[in-house]
């Protein structure tokens, strides 16, 4: 879909966007190919053949710093396939408080089909979360740009994040999905393991507390559960990337997603 992609070129929006895939011009190649475009001066045309031959070099290298400032953030979910290799999912739990009083708890990150659990007081540390950040380019959540980026910034305030987000949370609001992630999951078939089906954002509170005096078993549930919230990312991140391909790509794209397993 990236490659697919014209919004990031100065003065270009999604309606000149979706009018050039209709006019066949599904890619930056096809664009390159053609010797001119309807509604562009030639300046332009050659201006823009520049921006995309650049665009291409830097994929190619892997340096899609570019992208960030001038592809709008609602459409970073384009990056996923590109990314998908040095994607993280990440999910937090905490002890309910508002992040001005209140702790992470335990810090879920899958990449590349391993899920690391960071713990507090065991191995939740600023370094340790920094030094799995720094192995992503692209962070995948679900209403993470509004409750964990946020609370892990206010306990952790030198933590960098990848410089890409996707929040899966208002991509499905696009998709006309509506609820939170458990109720999502249950929609499109995505089931959990029976010992944490049902438990909610409440009981991960009401676990941590009983862990805390004492309750071991209750400590690996709270892992369970927050290893599935994690990892049910990495599902609904693929799903709701080809809906969105499907939905709002060029007609005739095809996808090469290749499915990475969670566990």
């Amino acid at each position: 879909m990236l490659t697919s992609s014209f919004i990031f070129l100065p003065g270009i929006g999604p309606v000149t966007e979706r009018r050039w895939w209709q006019e066949g011009l599904l890619d930056w190649q096809s664009f390159l190919d053609r010797p001119s475009v309807a509604g562009l001066s030639q300046q332009r045309k050659n201006w823009y053949d520049e921006e995309l031959r650049e665009a291409q070099s830097l994929v190619a290298r892997e340096q899609l710093h570019m992208f960030g400032s001038r592809l709008p953030r609602r459409e970073h979910w384009r990056l996923y396939n590109t990314y998908r290799s040095r994607t993280g999912y990440l999910d937090i739990e905490t002890t309910g408080a508002s992040p001005e009083s209140g702790a992470v708890t335990v810090v879920g990150l899958h990449r590349g089909g391993t899920t690391t659990s960071l713990v507090r007081g065991e191995n939740l540390t600023t370094e340790r979360l920094q030094a799995e950040l720094d192995q992503c380019d692209l962070l995948v959540t679900f209403f993470g740009s509004v409750f964990d980026v946020p609370y892990l910034c206010a306990e952790f305030p030198n933590l960098r994040f990848p410089l890409f987000h996707v929040d899966l949370c208002f991509v499905a609001r696009r998709l006309s999905l509506r609820g939170g992630l458990k109720r999502i999951e249950q929609e499109m078939g995505i089931d959990r393991d029976a010992t944490i089906s049902g438990l909610d954002g409440l009981d991960a509170v009401r676990l941590w507390f009983q862990w805390r005096r004492g309750d071991t078993i209750a400590r690996e549930t709270l892992l369970s559960y927050n290893r599935a919230d994690t990892e049910n990312l990495v599902h609904l991140a693929d799903r709701f990337y080809e809906d969105m391909v499907s939905r709002f790509g060029p007609s005739l794209l095809s996808t090469t997603l290749q499915p990475t397993s969670s566990q």
